[in-house]
């Protein structure tokens, strides 16, 4: 199973690792030829407004709608989380960034706090047996959710985990915990 990482900023090489431990094999995507012949893809997790202004600049916008709406799974993690998201609020709205619309929710950004306030927590996981720790930095989170919208976990009020069909979200950071529970949650999407 071949999953493209968007790797135009953030927190490639920890997914692209991760990926391999659950036995996939990734694929680093920084142009539209780059997402050819794969299975799947993530948006990692960096600066919201950098990687997508480079997304719509490079044209991968429209291709991970049309990966979407073929069915193909796509999970976006922290900023990935934020593109994925169909309206913004607070800053997200204030800034006009640029959206993908592939998930039925209102997200806002820096929804625990800046940089300063980051911090490590377990949260509930729809599915897994144990609490998934989880590092949350300048992370964003769902203030409403389409009908649709599958949570699969939330934590301070907001959603930080959901899913719609092909298309998962978290607002942590899964790659940066030696826990493959998200990655392997993700690859079964995938392998489907």
């Amino acid at each position: 199973m071949r999953v493209g990482v968007v790797a135009l900023q953030g927190d490639v090489s920890e997914h692209v690792s991760a990926l391999r431990g659950v036995g996939a094999e990734p694929v680093e995507v920084r142009r539209r030829d780059d997402i050819e012949g794969v299975d799947g893809a993530v948006i990692p997790g960096g600066e919201s407004t950098t990687i997508s202004s480079l997304l719509f600049d490079r044209g991968l916008d429209a291709e991970l709608v049309e990966m979407a709406e073929s069915g193909t799974p796509i999970w976006g993690t922290c900023a990935g989380m934020i593109l994925l998201a169909s309206e913004g609020r607070g800053d997200v709205e204030r800034t006009g960034q640029h959206m993908l619309g592939l998930l039925d929710a209102s997200v806002e950004r820096n929804a625990f706090g800046r940089q300063r306030e980051s911090f490590q927590a377990p949260v509930e996981f729809d599915g897994f047996d144990e609490p998934f720790e989880a590092v949350f930095i300048r992370a964003p989170a769902y203030t409403e959710v389409g009908g649709g919208v599958e949570v699969l976990s939330e934590f301070g009020g907001g959603v930080v985990a959901a899913r719609d069909g092909p298309i998962l979200a978290t607002a942590f950071h899964p790659e940066l915990v030696d826990d493959e529970r998200v990655h392997e949650y993700f690859a079964s999407m995938v392998d489907g």
